[in-house]
């Protein structure tokens, strides 16, 4: 599109409803009016229970019925952040069309905060979009006649710099402005401290934020014609007639009614003593084992609302209970949040569930934290990466969550490390960044007023300083990337040049003036890099392969990326890590790398080198896997001339990869990402398909090649026989950690990682059914086994034109 070119839509043609969201109101208000002050309220104020009430209003007549949001008393600010969705559509509306917001407070005897009007088309015809913030009418219902007496808009003449920046930043988010993160982070923060001055000068004023529904193009209105001013001919025919029903969706009063009764407080003393009959319990046990991504069904919601004092005893079914609640009755989430603090502790697997955007309540946010609290350091490290993508979820930018985060790694340098670049990285997301701009901050804040440790420990300004280093010198490896993308010539030029640089004009990357941490791994201190064995993979962003010199008299060897997104990549190989922890905490080691992956930017980031070769490489040098493992452990009395410890290690490691790849759906495999060490241990890289995508057309279930077969034996050997003994375990060990890894992975729901962003439910869907929760021990055996021979006989002649077709996939 040129820049002279304008696209867009009519309205006329848009058959879809009106949409907007309700996301928060702002303004100062009394202190003492709320639960979470700080201050003690005075006994006769009451708890405000605020909602928003909607209309539309077409040529200054109401059209259709008022819509109300959920009550809201966790305030102030009062966030709802609840989607609105109109019957009336897009192409019915006229130029003069408006959305009227009354603001209403059930605690006070008068009722009515303030309301305010928006006309949804502007004065040149377009349809409003994004952020809108209306400024509220104190005391006044919203009016919708034309012209309004509540305008939700400053007019021009009192417009002042906090409207001018409003608008910018609506342009900013619609991506009108060019971003640039250091200047965005500075600016943000200005902003905030004007917002402050500007809501103290303007004293009591109160502001709606709503945000409106954006389109790819800007929406022109164009009326509809006929067909929404004239009424419908009676026909004559037999034609059905579609006609609208308003009850469509909403709750049946009676039913309602009836529910509330059966959740009354007056039944507590009743419910207490029940106990659940046989069926009952039977039915509960089924619940409890419903994978997190289930939805609870009216009935199993009541049931385990009915026998929930029965049920305090069983951790499992807490977070079951929690999604029971009616967190808009105030008096019900009252006695829920009491259950809460009464019931038996849940496990730190259950807790991150409670962290997911399903729950919103602070109070069950804040328990969840608590449970995390027991967690170790080395437990803590496996799910960081999720806890600090579950700040989006929270209600407030300075969250229990986030103080727990910057608590722990003040007293981890190596938390702190992984925390300060997981925080770094989510800068880049404008939706978020003030948030994790605000975490950032409180862990640098916290760590330089941190005094030095009594056992000869570096004080809080010092490891904070080593820290920011390592961002110093990502960005001088971003600089030498960029340099050599510029030499013309072979890869063996761009190594010399390399070389040339670290020892001529970047002579100070060889020798640091102070250790810095490893990104990679903080505790390592590395104090330079080796010019001679650093070199540069012959690939299209050519990587830089680079040797550090360590404290210890060690060496450090890392890959650093620039031009590729490696969040995914960081994701898999935790998971990798994390199911590895499991096998060992079940006395199963699979001889599994999991390789560091460390994310240092959108399109940039660091990876641990480890000393193997492609299988693709080994099969063109040595004919087979056997052949090379036989050049490093010959063993002239062991199985197929190698030692038995390095085929126990080959068979391990290709059983451990080939259910975890299954597991997170892995795709694109090929002999060039499986790689193998010398000691026989097999691994897999590149992950850029996962959760069941592939570039190839049919893909086998499993991703194991013929010649990893060939290694073992073949399908008929006694080392094949043990390989499917082995995968069979793992997957059984790994299904009953199954909520654990899908409540991680729910976790990253809101991330920007491609996989998972594109469509997270229907990722974590297809994740969960990897499980096979339905099947029990045995069946699951079962399927595996059929799982494996399916895909193995994919590998040899067969006669079936679908399996010749899964033989392709290696080729």
């Amino acid at each position: 599109m040129t820049g002279n070119e304008f696209r867009f839509f009519l309205s006329c043609d848009i058959n879809l409803p009106v949409t907007f969201r309700i996301e928060r109101l702002e303004g100062s208000f009394p202190i003492s009016k709320f639960p979470n002050s700080e201050n003690n309220a005075p006994a006769e104020n009451r708890i405000s229970e605020i909602y928003v009430e909607c209309a539309l209003f077409i040529d200054g007549a109401p059209f259709g019925l008022p819509t109300r949001t959920r009550l809201e008393s966790a305030g102030p600010p009062f966030c709802w952040n609840e989607l609105i969705t109109l019957t009336t559509k897009y192409r019915d509306l006229t130029a003069q069309s408006q959305l009227t917001f009354t603001v209403w407070d059930l605690s006070h005897g008068e009722g009515l905060i303030g309301g305010a009007t928006i006309l949804l088309f502007n004065n040149k015809k377009q349809l409003k979009t994004g952020k809108q913030k209306l400024r509220l009418w104190a005391g006044k219902e919203a009016d919708g006649t034309s012209p309004t007496t509540t305008p939700g808009k400053v007019p021009k003449l009192e417009r002042g710099e906090l409207e001018r920046l409003e608008k910018l930043v609506n342009k900013y988010e619609r991506g009108q402005i060019q971003r640039v993160d250091w200047l965005d982070r500075l600016t943000f923060k200005a902003m905030e401290k004007i917002k402050e001055r500007e809501s103290l000068k303007n004293g009591s004023s109160h502001y709606l934020v709503v945000d409106f529904c954006s389109f790819e193009h800007r929406v022109v209105f164009q009326e509809s014609g006929s067909n929404f001013l004239l009424p419908s001919p009676i026909a004559s025919t037999n034609d059905i007639v579609i006609v609208w029903d308003q009850e469509v969706g909403k709750i049946n009063p009676s039913e309602h009614k009836q529910l509330k009764l059966a959740r009354s407080l007056t039944r507590g003393v009743i419910d207490r003593d029940l106990k659940p009959s046989s069926n009952e319990r039977k039915s509960i046990q089924r619940i409890l084992k419903y994978p997190p991504t289930r939805t609870l069904s009216g009935d199993e919601r009541q049931l385990l609302w009915k026998f929930r004092f029965s049920l305090m005893s069983e951790k499992r079914a807490l977070t079951k209970f929690l999604r029971c609640v009616e967190w808009s009755d105030v008096q019900e989430a009252k006695q829920a949040l009491e259950l809460m603090g009464k019931w038996e502790m849940i496990d730190v697997s259950d807790a991150l569930e409670l962290l997911s955007p399903v729950f919103e309540s602070e109070e069950v946010r804040a328990y969840a934290v608590s449970v995390l609290e027991r967690a170790d350091d080395e437990e803590l490290q496996c799910y960081l990466l999720q806890l600090v993508q579950a700040l989006r979820f929270e209600r407030s930018d300075k969250s229990r969550l986030s103080h727990f985060l910057v608590q722990r790694a003040l007293c981890n340098i190596e938390l702190a490390s992984f925390l300060r670049w997981y925080v770094a990285v989510e800068l880049y997301d404008p939706a978020y960044a003030k948030r994790f701009y605000c975490t950032y901050e409180i862990l640098e804040e916290n760590m330089m007023k941190k005094a030095a440790g009594v056992n000869g420990e570096e004080d809080g300004f010092k490891q904070w300083q080593s820290l920011v280093r390592q961002t110093e010198l990502t960005a001088q490896l971003c600089t030498v990337t960029r340099d050599l993308r510029n030499v013309r010539g072979n890869t063996q030029k761009k190594i010399e040049k390399l070389r040339q640089l670290l020892t001529g004009l970047l002579s100070e990357l060889t020798y640091f003036d102070e250790p810095i941490r490893s990104p990679l791994a903080p505790g390592v201190l590395i104090i330079g890099i080796v010019p001679s064995e650093s070199s540069i993979f012959k690939s299209a962003l050519h990587p830089l392969r680079l040797t550090f010199r360590t404290t210890n008299g060690g060496t450090s060897k890392i890959i650093f990326k620039k031009g590729d997104d490696i969040r995914q990549n960081q994701l898999v190989v935790q998971m990798v890590s994390l199911m590895d922890r499991l096998l060992k905490l079940e006395n199963l080691d699979l001889h599994l790398t999991p390789y560091k992956v460390l994310a240092t930017g959108q399109d940039e980031g660091m990876l641990e080198f480890i000393p193997s070769r492609s299988l693709a490489l080994i099969l063109s040098e040595h004919r087979s896997i056997i052949s090379y493992l036989q050049k490093f452990h010959p063993d002239d009395h062991g199985p197929f001339g190698i030692t038995a410890t390095c085929l126990e290690t080959f068979i391990k490691s290709c059983a451990g990869y080939s259910v975890i790849t299954y597991i997170l759906g892995i795709g694109d495999r090929h002999l060039d990402n499986l790689l193998l060490r010398n000691d026989g241990g097999l691994f897999h890289v590149d992950f850029g398909f996962i959760l069941g995508r592939d570039p190839k057309p049919f893909p086998p279930p499993m991703k194991l090649c013929k010649e990893m077969v060939e290694a073992m034996g073949g399908a008929e050997s006694q080392y094949y026989t043990r390989f499917k003994s082995y995968c069979c375990e793992a997957y059984n060990i790994l299904r009953k950690s199954s909520n654990l890894i899908l409540n991680l992975f729910y976790l990253m729901a809101g991330s920007n990682i491609p996989d998972i962003a594109s469509d997270p439910e229907k990722g974590i869907l297809k994740l969960q059914e990897k499980f096979r929760l339905d099947l029990d021990d045995e069946a699951s055996i079962h399927f595996f086994q059929d799982l494996i021979n399916e895909s193995v006989s994919a590998l040899f002649p067969q006669m079936v034109e679908t399996i010749h077709r899964w033989a392709q996939y290696w080729r």
